[in-house]
């Protein structure tokens, strides 16, 4: 990974004046921001302790209530003053269509009365003349139908992009997509949350608001119509006469009521096993992509049935839930299935004695099934949607408990809690100093404690010291990776840093893109791009550099660490950090590698670790850490004598003793 500095930049665009020709054709992207600039995430809430009188299991469920809560905090931002500038537009819309819609729905179960009243009556013109008026009411309906498809599905897109603004900016500031491997908390697979569990936490209130507005809508125009034409209904049981004003407007809410008390207490787990199925296909897609990125190690070592036993009980796993979700969907199937059979023959049912004895034409009866299809459908919208309002509970939790370890970390830059290394600028002309640095982990436990270093202007600094002693983390707190501790990392005012880890990211795309990250692919002419490549002792990718190809697997270690050095010319930084970088070279190639950079960039700084002795060579300071009890110290800070190899030191230190032997 690279820090190209130490300050946030603003975007850059990629376009190249100098051969506008080599730029790479650029991905369109809806642009879904806050106008004028406003923030589109609002700062994290304040965070919200269990009540200490509380079990592990209530502090666990309170949490879990917390989530829904949470999600709500950032995605109503959406219409909120950093939202989408048509948020408000879409949604007064989407509500007038759903009006529209309803009132054609109206439309239609009135034509549906008269219609059967006129065949009852055989009053052939009536017919004709209804036949002619249906169409445009079904051409209306479904106009509107389709309008309301277009701007529901406009508010998902647009919301889900505006929330997935929010939160990759938040998951790719300060290295916090880093810092999240490193702390505890319920945040595995961010991808998945962010690229599924969010889409499904965005598209499914939209479709809930939709559908219960209309269903409300739906509900309160056609009980109107039950109770005006169903009446009341007279019977007579043992005697005694029974009344039953509305009687059609009780029995749909009745047989609503049933149908939604059997589908919530068959389904009242079906939460947890949604999140549990997706989270076993998240760990699933995981091991696949695993294996992917790794399959020139496992080819090497032959793994592939250690890999294969692995994905085999991951999918497993992935089954097992989709089992316990197959049994959730049967046990509602049942009811949703049972329901929507009956609910067109119990009006006809109890509008045939009223029909039978003349009360009732035929067309109020096809009005009333119509009408009590309508109001049941309406009531018994939480039967239809209990599956995906489960889903949507799951795919809300997940997002929002990636959400809530962003706000720790974020409140964690802010000073609450664990200590943070602060970052600042030198004073007098230092290039870089670690001022009373400590460097702890996220709970507070010390890995490097009390560092005093300065480090000069063109100074070539070696950290060293056995496994374990916390180089790597120091290097990872001088480049601003790591951010718990005590202390400062200060730089220099304006200078840049660049960072070369022992493994070389490797982006997808060509390898011109490979070799110019993370800068754009056309920020360097093609001639610069090639003579990068030819230092570094790369020629024969310099015919390749605008092929498409999985660089990452077809790279060797070596190569990859060389396309490294190359960036790193064409970056040109002020402060070097290489940590291991030259790992998978021989001794050779490591000295060409060594020899180039300061030969090419003789002002930098360099700060570098690794454990092969020759590297003193290449390096005017030398600082060693040793492990201690309370967080490695440093133990040693010495300037070296630049030397080429022990060989020729021994030669030196013996031709004094052949020179005695010849005067004697």
């Amino acid at each position: 990974m690279a820090r190209s500095d130490t300050k946030s930049k603003p975007p850059r665009k990629k376009t190249n004046a100098k051969n506008p020709s080599e730029s790479e054709e650029e991905s369109e992207l809806i642009d879904v921001t806050a106008e004028g600039g406003d923030p589109v995430e609002p700062p994290p809430p304040e965070v919200v302790e269990p009540d200490p009188q509380m079990s592990p299991e209530e502090a666990e469920q309170a949490r879990k209530n917390y989530l829904l809560t949470r999600f709500w905090i950032s995605a109503r931002g959406y219409w909120g003053r950093g939202g989408d500038r048509l948020a408000w537009l879409f949604s007064i819309g989407l509500l007038l269509l759903i009006v529209g819609h309803v009132a054609f729905q109206y439309g239609i179960n009135v034509w549906n009365r008269a219609i059967f009243d006129a065949i009852e009556k055989r009053d052939s013109a009536t017919v004709y003349y209804l036949a002619a008026v249906f169409f445009p009411l079904a051409i209306g309906s479904v106009m509107l139908g389709v309008a309301q498809v277009f701007v529901r599905m406009g508010i998902q897109r647009r919301w889900r992009a505006w929330l997935t603004n929010a939160v990759i900016s938040r998951w790719l500031a300060n290295g916090r997509y880093y810092q999240l491997n490193l702390v505890g908390g319920d945040h595995q697979n961010p991808e998945y949350r962010i690229a599924e569990d969010l889409r499904i936490a965005t598209d499914s209130p939209v479709d809930f608001v939709a559908g219960v507005t209309s269903a409300f809508l739906s509900a309160a125009t056609f009980i109107v119509v039950l109770w005006t034409i169903g009446g009341a209904l007279t019977i007579t049981l043992a005697g005694s006469t029974i009344t039953i004003p509305g009687f059609l407007v009780i029995a749909a809410m009745v047989y609503a009521a049933i149908a939604s008390g059997s589908i919530t207490a068959i389904g009242r787990s079906f939460v947890q096993v949604s999140e549990a199925k997706n989270q076993a296909e998240a760990e699933y897609r995981y091991v696949l992509t695993r294996v992917r990125e790794n399959g020139e190690s496992i080819a090497l070592l032959g793994g592939e049935e250690e890999e294969r036993d692995g994905i085999n009980k991951t999918f497993s796993k992935v089954l097992r839930q989709w089992a316990r979700v197959a049994g959730q969907h049967m046990r509602t199937t049942v009811v949703s299935q049972g329901s929507g059979l009956i609910a067109p023959v119990v009006p006809l049912l109890l509008c045939a004695p009223k029909f039978l004895d003349g009360s009732m034409t035929l067309g109020q009866v096809m009005q009333a099934a119509s009408a009590f299809t309508i109001v049941q459908t309406a009531f018994g919208w939480l039967v239809d949607n209990y599956p995906r309002l489960a889903e949507w509970n799951a795919g809300a939790r997940r997002i929002a408990s990636l959400m809530m370890s962003l706000d720790g970390l974020e409140r964690a830059e802010q000073g609450d809690g664990i200590g943070r290394i602060k970052r600042g600028e030198t004073e007098g002309g230092a290039m870089l100093s670690l001022n009373d640095l400590s460097v702890t982990l996220d709970d507070g436990t010390a890995v490097v404690d009390e560092t005093e270093v300065v480090i000069e202007p063109g100074e070539r600094l070696l950290v060293a010291g056995e496994s374990g002693t916390g180089k790597s983390t120091l290097v990872r707190a001088i480049a601003g990776l790591w951010p718990w501790g005590g202390g400062s990392v200060n730089f220099h005012i304006d200078r840049r840093l660049f960072m070369l880890p022992q493994k070389p990211y490797i982006p997808t795309g060509t390898l011109r893109r490979a070799i110019a990250y993370p800068g754009a692919a056309d920020d360097w002419l093609t001639e610069q791009i090639c003579d990068a490549l030819h230092k570094v002792g790369l020629d024969h990718l310099r015919e390749k550099i605008k092929e498409e190809g999985p660089w990452d697997q077809t790279l060797s270690g070596g190569e990859k660490q060389r396309l490294a050095f190359a960036r790193l010319l064409l970056h040109n930084p002020d402060i070097v950090v290489l940590d291991e970088a030259t790992s998978a070279l021989d001794k050779e190639s490591q000295d060409k590698m060594m020899e180039l950079v300061i030969k090419e960039l003789p002002n930098a700084t360099i700060v570098s670790v690794a454990h092969r002795a020759e590297l003193e060579a290449f390096h005017s300071r030398k600082i060693v850490l040793e492990r201690r009890k309370d967080g490695a110290k440093l133990v040693s800070d010495v300037e070296l004598i630049p030397r080429k190899d022990k060989r020729r030191l021994l030669g030196r230190l013996l031709r004094p003793r052949k020179t005695a032997r010849k005067a004697a």
